[in-house]
């Protein structure tokens, strides 16, 4: 009796472990090969055959499409340069260049992932549209209030991440070293 118990216990914990180290790899982005570039993460075997298994079960569970690694490579940010979480009730610069690329996107979601809702109905900008500076660098305020140039809005919201999206780039699996690609910085500015 004792040494069922103690293997049905030796199970219970084996199988908690299992499913709650699954569970955060799935909810918390761990997939192996990441590509970090300071508060920017990519995962470019995401849309390939050699993706790893947590990677194939996060986009089954997210339902979402990645880009694949021929047409470009998609990185978020949900931290600023320092690692503090950003925050919609505070304003947030985007600043920068970006590696070359025929066209990208910068887009503003929600935690969840979804499109974040404002009064101008702005959620992203794409290099063909945004503003830029006489050197080619461009600077995006993120923010709840209305600012001059690049506006993005937040409504307010507490939490929120951003994706960069590049298509038709080298940047990709080859890629080791942030001082190989040219990533815009994420700079909280002010806060309330």
């Amino acid at each position: 009796m004792r040494l069922l118990l103690g293997t049905l216990f030796t199970l219970f914990v084996a199988a908690a472990v299992g499913l709650g180290a699954t569970y955060f790899a799935l909810t918390r982005g761990a997939a192996f090969g990441a590509l970090r570039i300071g508060a920017w993460t990519a995962w470019p075997k995401t849309g390939t055959l050699d993706a790893d298994p947590y990677a194939r079960a996060a986009i089954a569970r997210n339902g979402t499409l990645p880009v694949a690694l021929g047409d470009g490579v998609s990185f978020s940010a949900a931290t600023d340069d320092a690692g503090r979480l950003l925050d919609g009730r505070c304003d947030v610069e985007v600043e920068g260049i970006t590696p070359a690329a025929r066209f990208w996107t910068l887009t503003l979601y929600s935690a969840g992932g979804e499109l974040v809702a404002n009064s101008v109905h702005r959620h992203g900008f794409t290099s063909e549209e945004i503003v830029r500076r006489s050197d080619g660098s461009f600077a995006v305020t993120v923010g709840p209030r209305a600012a001059s140039g690049n506006w993005l809005p937040t409504g307010g919201i507490e939490r929120y991440q951003l994706a960069l999206r590049f298509y038709d780039t080298a940047v990709g699996v080859s890629t080791k070293a942030g001082r190989e690609v040219p990533m815009p910085s994420v700079i909280t500015r002010s806060c309330p």
